[in-house]
């Protein structure tokens, strides 16, 4: 496989080109970037900062990848992106590098479609086979776990997960969690409509084991039961087999709950700004 980079293209001597790359004109690749077999940037792409790129992505033209967090805490520190394989980033799609907090980096796995001009901020993490339409944008340190769709100029607020094989909207403003499998939609704070059907579908799950999210669906969301009614009534009917759908739903609701704001992943937060401001009291003591 020939590597073929354009004269037009600004590729620092130090960057990790690897076999069958194509760089278009007008590209910039930073000195700490690694680029994977098979990865094309079309034209106008700059991926720069601490960047590893894996095998069989495209980046379309005005996209920058590595870009520092946008995040008035952090102080220029080497912090990354790790991106897997057979991701396609589409035209003006921006991925900041992570902030200091939790490991300090942004990951994206497998098999992802970025369309135009989406967003993913610092310590974002996305899992395999997502889609984020145009103009959607992630706050930082957001999850998106696999399968899940979120549909055009969408907003997901810092620190919310948006489950598995979830589906959200166009136009929505999301502050909390979704919980997979869900169905989320209306303008301001969605509201969870029904189960992604298609999506599970699509993902070869049975449709029995579709009958009984349906249920959970209908029980914690339109019957208003608690969860530990719902986990006993599944324990009953389900004669102590639980699929593992469900049991991934119920847990994920049950961390959701015990989080702040609908969001489990605020206690990832509220530990770092204690540890932040017990740094801070240390060397205040310290100077003292």
């Amino acid at each position: 496989m020939e590597t073929k980079i354009s004269p037009m293209s600004q590729v620092d001597p130090a960057a990790k080109i690897g076999d069958g790359v194509v760089i278009g004109p007008f590209c910039v690749v930073g000195p700490n970037v690694t680029l994977g077999n098979g990865t094309q940037l079309k034209s106008h792409v700059a991926i720069i900062g601490r960047t590893t790129v894996g095998s069989d992505n495209c980046f379309w033209p005005n996209s920058v990848i590595g870009g520092d967090p946008q995040d008035v805490s952090w102080q220029d520190s080497d912090t990354e992106i790790v991106i897997g394989d057979n991701n396609c980033f589409r035209e003006g799609v921006t991925v900041n590098r992570g902030a200091e907090k939790e490991d300090g980096i942004t990951r994206i796995g497998n098999h992802n479609l970025f369309m135009a001009n989406s967003h993913i901020a610092h310590n974002c993490r996305i899992f395999n086979n997502v889609i984020l339409v145009n103009g959607v944008l992630l706050g930082g340190h957001v999850h998106v776990h696999d399968g899940a769709i979120v549909s055009g100029n969408s907003v997901v607020h810092h620190f919310s997960t948006v489950g598995r094989l979830s589906f959200i909207s166009g136009g929505c403003r999301v502050p909390h969690d979704i919980p997979p499998f869900m169905l989320a939609a209306g303008s301001d704070n969605p509201e969870l409509k029904t189960i992604n059907i298609v999506g599970m579908r699509r993902a070869g799950i049975s449709n029995s084991t579709i009958e009984v999210v349906k249920e959970a669906f209908r029980l914690l969301y339109r019957r208003n039961r608690p969860l530990s009614e719902v986990h006993q009534h599944f324990d009953q009917t389900l004669e102590g087999v639980i699929p593992m759908e469900l049991s991934l739903l119920l847990t994920f609701i049950e961390n959701q709950r015990a989080g702040k704001l609908g969001r489990a992943r605020e206690a990832v937060r509220h530990k770092a700004v204690a540890a932040e401001t017990q740094k801070h009291t240390s060397q205040e003591r310290k100077v003292a």
